[in-house]
């Protein structure tokens, strides 16, 4: 009995003496970075198409003007299915086609390198639509892959719907802040109201002289490689536009009076 009261005696005073010190430690000035994050998740408004026409040919010319002709074609229809979108072509391009080299047998000796000639050649051209008219675009693909090739598509956030987002985001961020100082606190046995806030980082990379809040990233993408059809109409295709998420990071500097 004498063992066991020593014991808990000696376990009673340990534990009072470690109270002690945790009460004693100093708070007071102390500096406390915190990191706080914020994130939306809301539906995209917009969509960026991208199309192809190619051609190929014996004589380039011939494929060249090919090319031009079903472009031109193409533009003037998109622009008539939707004439808010934003039309951008680029990436002209035009290949050389070699003839395939001969197969080599037991019965056909190697021949003597030499270049291969030139059969034929390809040309050409993307073109970049963007439009915020969602509920028309399977009917405007569907009008494009009449003549264009469906090679990309990609769904965000226009920059209008950005901004209108920049006042919830940067609330929802610094709301979590507020919540991670006061978990501090209450760890610290402090008050939050002896909490003054030195530093806001919107960048929270820790260049506090030059911040800025980081882009977010909204862009969804999905690739496609359905080929043109030569009838005069396609099937509309289908599509979801889903969502995009935003975030913004923050890092405070606290200093505890």
């Amino acid at each position: 009995m004498k063992t066991t009261h020593k014991l808990v005696l000696g376990a009673a005073m340990a534990a009072a003496c470690i109270t002690a010190h945790a009460q004693g430690v100093q708070t007071n000035g102390s500096m406390v970075v915190v990191p706080a994050t914020g994130e939306l998740t809301v539906p995209n408004d917009q969509a960026n198409v991208t199309l192809q026409v190619e051609e190929q040919d014996k004589d380039k010319t011939v494929a060249a003007s090919r090319v031009n002709q079903k472009m031109k074609q193409g533009i003037e229809l998109l622009r008539r299915q939707d004439p808010q979108a934003v039309l951008k072509s680029y990436g002209y391009y035009t290949y050389a086609v070699y003839a395939e080299p001969q197969a080599i047998t037991p019965q056909v000796p190697r021949a003597p390198a030499k270049a291969r000639p030139v059969v034929g050649w390809r040309v050409g051209q993307y073109l970049e639509l963007t439009t915020q008219n969602l509920s028309a675009l399977p009917k405007t693909v569907s009008a494009a892959q009449s003549l264009l090739n469906l090679n990309g598509l990609q769904f965000g956030l226009s920059s209008a719907a950005g901004k209108k987002l920049d006042a919830a985001l940067f609330d929802a961020t610094y709301k979590n802040l507020e919540e991670r100082i006061g978990f501090i606190a209450g760890s610290m046995r402090r008050s939050t109201n002896d909490a003054v806030l030195e530093t806001l980082d919107f960048e929270g990379s820790g260049n506090y002289a030059n911040a800025e809040r980081p882009m977010p990233k909204t862009a969804m993408m999905m690739r496609s490689d359905m080929a043109a059809a030569e009838a005069p109409s396609v099937a509309e295709p289908s599509f979801e536009p889903g969502e995009s998420t935003v975030s913004m990071r923050l890092v405070g500097k606290v200093r505890f009076k």
